[in-house]
């Protein structure tokens, strides 16, 4: 097995916490750790929780630690340890990736899962008819083969952290999923209403809107930690943050991930529940969609960005657990350019003239900017209703540009409304729209930006550059950290002189835990790792 090079510098102070704990839980024996149910709190639903067709980053988390099993996970240190594959080895030149696969992990209508899964699984998400969302993560793989039922291999071309997409790949069932056509695999059955995993825990149940309910599995192997400790899991939709916090004050809920920090306060001085708070790789941004008018022009969006006080904003919503973004670079991550965007800070004189080297002026005297034909500078901001800070963001943003003469409507939409008509290549029905996104350890930027891929789902700003291409393409190929560094400093720059899109901050996560569950370990690999071996005092089952 050849060591993986994380990604990332800095693990290091994954989370702070709230330490304080039960009485007595460490004696508490491992036989008296199982039952009991165990409640996620979530402000949306997970509309499709299929690997090939998700959208929503709680699917993701769901894939890895619950219903599914990818090949491999990252331990603590962020080392590659064995998932379904039980070991794996790389050829000399790095051209051949085997797996070996467990031959003990069952789906959950007991089909043994085999290498046939894989491939399978493969296949489809390098279809374009599929329409997977990580689809640039696998441009340097190639052909795939399955000597036997348990050995699953792989043509790869040399590239840079090449073992991390298989963290992200979950295989699904070949046997349930064979003969329906790629394109309709979004909204089917398998993965809206009636998935079948093979992961810690089994499907149960789902209202859609509402709620989905998993049990324990009890034929998961010993070897990967056996039998999750908690008897149900189950996962709520609440879209009001507020009625989650008191959910989770009240024992409602045992998890609120993604908290506001407004809350973080309440939840220290809790008697029944804890603050984990953790930096994270994910980042808030504004995406200009460039085919419109008038972000088509990048003195618009740089007028755009340097209207908007970010360090205020920052502290406004996020008190002290963020910092600004001017990079899709996270600091926590090796590449990062400290000195990327440097010339993008707030500087209103110098956004007044941008606009009117764009040619925008207030012709009229009403206030609103307007361009030489008479358009009004004037746009909707659209962000997921029900999420407070978004909406904080955008009001703020909103103040901002109205002392420019940019007349910007704020407009709230139900999250998945709001992601289909972003992600619809036929329609991509906005103006601009705030929107989280946070990036694998293995940064690639191209599934957003790249040119071929304008007309892929994520290709939300339709921007388009060919030394950006270039660029993005190269830093997957250069293996050397040394050589590739200034090539990720150039790309870097790029970005920041083009503005795509208006990086406001990377958010430290905030997660709200009960203080009846134990062993809850977080860091910037997912709100849920390790939830098969969460487990709840007996005393508050």
């Amino acid at each position: 097995m050849r060591p993986l090079l994380p990604a990332v510098l800095l693990l290091a102070a994954a989370c702070t916490a709230d330490t304080r704990t039960s009485p007595g839980t460490a004696a508490v024996p491992e036989a008296e750790r199982y039952g009991g149910t165990l409640v996620i709190g979530a402000g949306t639903d997970i509309g499709d929780i299929d690997p090939l067709t998700w959208n929503v980053q709680n699917a993701l988390y769901m894939q890895e630690s619950v219903l599914f099993t990818p090949l491999i996970a990252y331990d603590s240190a962020l080392r590659a340890v064995p998932r379904l594959a039980r070991s794996w080895e790389v050829n000399a030149d790095t051209t051949l990736l085997t797996f070996h696969l467990r031959d003990d992990v069952w789906w959950q209508d007991g089909v043994r899962t085999s290498a046939h899964d894989v491939k399978f699984t493969y296949d489809l998400l390098r279809d374009p008819k599929t329409g997977y969302i990580y689809s640039g993560l696998w441009t340097f793989y190639g052909q795939a083969e399955v000597p036997d039922s348990f050995t699953f291999r792989i043509h790869l071309r040399p590239h840079a952290e090449f073992m991390d997409v298989w963290r992200t790949l979950a295989p699904v069932p070949e046997h349930v999923l064979r003969g329906v056509p790629p394109e309709r695999l979004a909204g089917h059955p398998f993965g809206t209403r009636h998935p079948v995993g093979n992961g810690p825990f089994r499907f149960v149940s789902r209202r859609a809107g509402q709620e989905w309910v998993f049990e324990a599995n009890p034929r998961w192997p010993k070897a990967l930690g056996g039998r999750p400790y908690v008897d149900r899991l189950v996962y709520r939709a609440i879209p009001e943050p507020a009625t989650l916090l008191t959910e989770l004050e009240t024992g409602g809920i045992d998890l609120y991930p993604g908290m506001s920090p407004q809350f973080a306060p309440r939840v220290r001085a809790s008697a029944r529940a804890r603050l984990v708070d953790y930096p994270d790789l994910s980042y808030e941004h504004i995406i200009w969609n460039t085919r419109r008018w008038p972000f088509s022009g990048a003195r618009v969006r740089r007028a755009m960005t340097r209207a908007i006080d970010r360090e205020g904003l920052v502290r406004a919503v996020r008190a002290e657990y963020g910092r600004v973004a001017r990079s899709t670079v996270s600091p926590e991550l090796w590449m990062h350019d400290p000195a990327a965007g440097g010339g993008m800070g707030y500087d209103t004189a110098a956004a007044r003239r941008l606009l009117a080297e764009a040619g925008f002026a207030d012709r009229d005297g009403d206030g609103v900017l307007e361009a030489e034909d008479g358009r009004p500078l004037r746009f909707v901001l659209t962000v997921p209703h029900g999420n407070q800070e978004r909406r904080d963001i955008a009001q703020i943003v909103q103040s901002d540009l109205r002392k420019l003469g940019v007349a910007m409507e704020l407009r709230e939409v139900e999250f998945n409304t709001m992601i289909a008509r972003i992600s619809d290549p036929r329609k991509r029905d906005f103006d601009a729209v705030v929107l989280g996104w946070k990036p694998e350890f293995h940064l690639d930027d191209s599934d957003l930006y790249a040119c071929s891929r304008r007309d892929q789902p994520l290709t939300w700003s339709g921007y388009c550059d060919p030394e950006a291409d270039r660029l993005m393409d190269s830093v997957q190929v250069v293996a050397d950290r040394a050589a590739a560094l200034p090539l990720w400093r150039r790309y870097q720059a790029l970005i920041a002189r083009d503005q795509p899109v208006t990086l406001l901050y990377f958010s430290n996560r905030l997660v709200g835990v009960s203080r009846r569950v134990q062993d809850v370990h977080l860091d910037a690999r997912g709100d849920w790792v390790g939830i098969d071996r969460w487990w709840i005092l007996p005393s508050a089952r």
